[in-house]
């Protein structure tokens, strides 16, 4: 591996998760009459690679990371050859579209079905979760080290009850070497929890979702912003759409309730961004009939709608959103724009752009994923499924 990673209710949990895959892929197709949305001119898109489905891996659904010499590293939630029906796999892509695969789950004691991705530290170490795997009577998945020769150490597995399971999000590494991540079930009332695994590999759970109205089932992972992590459950709240939160060494404050109502979005996938204010989306909601999710700003005034889908212009954002040294905001829809999914801009006047808009082909089809920016502004991410060999894509938009 190479260094300078840029960090950037009884029934089984993996039951419950692991559904149908293409219930969860599919596109539904939004048929709108509506205005359509601004393209940028002047992009270019370019496959990097295409999954192959096999030993390589399939269907990436978490945002790189990129080192100092322009490799991706990132994960893919199936494929690989380290099961029957293949259970994931670390990969580099380097800046010429050659993959390598660093590591192949087995989906036992090593975990399985990685959904998140990964950070690295200053010696080429890269950590992650697996929502599977690890505990053999609870498959509850794992917190994992992968060192730069592709050595797999699990600093810890879920058993589930109080210690959570289904970590579906990535993680976060403090100076001292922890890391604080979320699961989706798990804690007394299994609405999730946040949790704390140091270094020598000894997990605390922070803090455990208790009832409908203080959040369940966190999506996303958490983000620091000073000594408090911050970070958004999917559902629950007094609304029952989902919150935004605070977890300080004086207890958890909800920030905002999601209810929908008033342009209001619902249900939040994607990882939340500081600059100044907190900044995410949301997958549902907004002022437009479709549901077609927003893109928010939450500050000490209150919630600010910045942006709400309309189909032609994106559709579902699964993901966070990424800033540039400007302050516009670069996203993913899910589906949208001609049915598989947009790359988008948010402006610092609240003017949205569809930079590219997928079309199901050898470019793939429905980023469930994040972007990353470089240093020259090139944004970076995967497709979930299609490409070439129907196993996802990793992509580049030079801008």
């Amino acid at each position: 591996m190479e260094d300078s990673m840029l960090r950037h209710n009884e029934a089984s949990p993996l039951f419950r998760w692991r559904f149908s895959y293409w219930s969860r892929v599919m596109p539904s197709i939004v048929v709108m009459i509506l205005l359509p949305p601004l393209v940028a001119s002047a992009q270019t898109f370019t496959t990097l690679y295409s999954f192959t489905g096999g030993a390589d891996g399939k269907n990436p659904e978490a945002p790189l990371i990129i080192d100092s010499k322009g490799n991706l590293f990132g994960t893919t939630e199936d494929g690989g050859k380290g099961c029957v029906i293949g259970c994931g796999v670390v990969f580099r892509v380097d800046p010429s579209g050659r993959e390598t695969v660093a590591y192949s789950f087995s989906g036992g004691s090593d975990g399985g079905h990685p959904e998140a991705g990964l950070i690295g530290d200053a010696h080429g170490n890269v950590y992650g979760t697996t929502v599977n795997g690890g505990d053999p009577a609870c498959d509850c998945g794992t917190v994992f080290m992968l060192d730069r020769e592709g050595n797999e150490t699990v600093l810890h597995a879920f058993i589930g009850g109080n210690d959570g399971a289904v970590p579906l999000a990535g993680l976060i590494r403090d100076s001292m070497g922890n890391l604080y991540g979320t699961t989706f079930y798990g804690g007394p009332s299994n609405n999730g929890t946040v949790f704390r695994v140091n270094p020598s590999g000894k997990e605390t759970v922070l803090y455990a979702f208790k009832d409908f109205e203080d959040g369940w089932n966190p999506f996303a992972g958490v983000i620091a912003v000073g000594n408090a992590l911050f970070g958004t459950t999917y559902g629950g709240g007094i609304h029952g759409g989902g919150t935004v939160f605070k977890l300080a060494a004086n207890g958890k404050t909800i920030l905002h309730n999601f209810d929908g109502i008033n342009n209001d979005g619902t249900s939040p996938k994607g990882l939340l961004v500081y600059k100044g204010a907190l900044y995410g989306t949301t997958t549902s909601g907004g002022g437009f009939t479709c549901n077609c999710g927003t893109i928010y700003r939450l500050d000490t005034s209150g919630e600010t709608i910045l942006h709400s889908f309309t189909g032609p212009d994106g559709t579902n954002p699964e993901a966070g959103l990424v800033r540039d040294e400007a302050g516009n905001c670069y996203g993913t829809t899910l589906e949208g724009g001609t049915g598989f999914g947009t790359i988008f801009e948010l402006d610092t006047e609240g003017n949205e752009t569809v930079l590219y808009s997928f079309t199901g082909g050898a470019d793939g089809a429905l980023p469930r994923a994040g972007l990353i920016i470089d240093k020259a502004g090139n944004l970076y991410g995967t497709t979930s499924i299609f490409g070439s060999h129907n196993g996802g894509t990793v992509f580049k938009l030079t801008r």
